[in-house]
């Protein structure tokens, strides 16, 4: 029987000898075959020996950057040595990191009848506890959560007719009157903050929202820069025309978060024929996308998304199928819904038989991580789109909606 080599290291096993990082194990180990006693050897060659794979920077960078991007990953790495700490604190490997990586998935926030909190879906030692993140309300704060990004939190409330943007890891608020054209009293306000490209010290909020015309439905929005202080004018577009004999005559806002894709935001409205309302960032204009026809079933829902190499995109679910699609645009520039993958979901929950007895409810969709967050009568469940991994996060509650809360970097605040 000939010998087998292999490659044995101990990464986290290092120490200093006279300014000369020693990692223990970085050997090649002879194999003897079963019975027969161990030895280590170090085969001799004529040869300039090779330095040892892991004192290359090169090398050890591509192997550290292909490290998952959870919250103690980087800090253990720079605990090993060194050596190591100065590789991982390197802007460029940083730059590289963030690229390659999304920010982690820390957990969500949800709105409960006693105000607003925060559920981890993070494992130890990654876990934030839930009080981390707890936003202290006195006896004449009202929130409402409207939207979570880019580790920023949008909170309304309604009786000052503020909007609140919280940075949950700084405790930063800052308090921005809501225009007078938005009265919560009047109709539901629906909004969304995000750091604009390439700013880290700033901040943007859109708020929306929709009243009736006569036979008709507008929705309306306006944006604020922390930069200039300013609200936008108010931007307006009309819906489509519903049967006013109907039990649903107008369009209303769905409780589904706005989805960020691509330079804009995305919000569904509800009623006989359901919609999607397109707010453009750079253009700073409103349009209204139809769904595919496929969607309109009283049984399906739905959610936006990014699609696979960016633009809009489309889950939609029924019963335990899911299908993604992508919105596409031709060279005479029509724009039409082209169908992908299908996903059985009954396939991937046989290990959670007491979950596909159950319908599903999309309740989020977390932009970065391609993770989208379904409420069961057994708990609230998230789904990874690519590895199709799914995973039970919290058990029944009394939330009506869930804002999934992505970490930001340090480089990008």
């Amino acid at each position: 029987m000939g010998f087998r080599y292999c490659f044995v290291l101990n990464p986290w096993a290092c120490h200093w000898q006279r300014d000369k990082v020693v990692l223990a194990g970085s050997c090649w180990a002879n194999l003897q075959p079963p019975g027969s006693k161990m030895s280590h050897v170090c085969p001799r060659s004529t040869l300039p020996a090779a330095a040892p794979p892991l004192e290359d920077d090169d090398l050890l960078s591509e192997i550290l950057i292909r490290l998952p991007p959870q919250p103690s990953s980087l800090p253990r790495v720079s605990a090993v040595c060194k050596r190591w700490c100065g590789l991982v604190s390197d802007p460029g490997f940083a730059r590289r990191f963030r690229r390659r990586n999304p920010p982690p998935l820390l957990g969500f926030f949800g709105q409960g009848f006693d105000g607003i909190d925060f559920q981890p879906t993070m494992d130890p030692p990654n876990c934030i506890p839930s009080g981390r993140f707890s936003m202290l309300l006195d006896g004449r704060f009202r929130p409402k959560l409207l939207g979570c990004r880019h580790g920023l939190v949008l909170v309304l409330d309604k009786k000052l007719k503020q909007v609140v943007v919280w940075d949950p890891f700084s405790g930063d608020r800052h308090s921005l009157a809501v225009p007078p054209r938005f009265d919560a009293s009047i109709a539901p306000i629906v909004g969304s903050v995000l750091r604009p490209v390439g700013d880290a010290h700033h901040f943007q909020v859109i708020l929306a929202g929709s009243h009736k015309i006569q036979q008709h439905t507008q929705a309306f929005a306006c944006i604020y820069s922390s930069k200039t202080s300013v609200w936008s004018g108010v931007i307006s577009t009309l819906l489509p025309s519903m049967d006013y004999r109907s039990s649903r005559p107008f369009m209303f806002f769905s409780t589904m978060p706005a989805v960020l894709a691509g330079d804009s935001l995305y919000w569904t409205l509800t009623g006989i024929s359901p919609v999607i309302l397109q707010f453009d960032l750079h253009r700073r204009s409103l349009a209204v996308i139809h769904l595919p026809a496929d969607t309109f079933a009283p049984s399906k829902q739905f959610t936006v998304m990014q699609a696979d190499g960016g633009g809009l995109g489309l889950l939609s679910v029924s019963g335990l199928t899911a299908q993604l699609w992508r919105r596409n645009t031709d060279s005479d520039g029509v724009a039409s819904w082209v169908l992908g993958r299908t996903i059985e979901l009954d396939k991937l929950l046989f290990q959670n038989s007491e979950v596909h007895k159950h319908s599903l409810v999309i309740t989020g969709f977390a932009e970065r991580n391609n993770v989208v967050f379904m409420y069961t009568l057994m708990g609230l469940f998230m789904l990874q789109l690519e590895s199709l991994q799914f995973k039970k996060c919290s058990e029944p509650s009394m939330l009506s909606c869930y804002h999934p809360f992505e970490g930001v970097y340090a480089a990008d605040k």
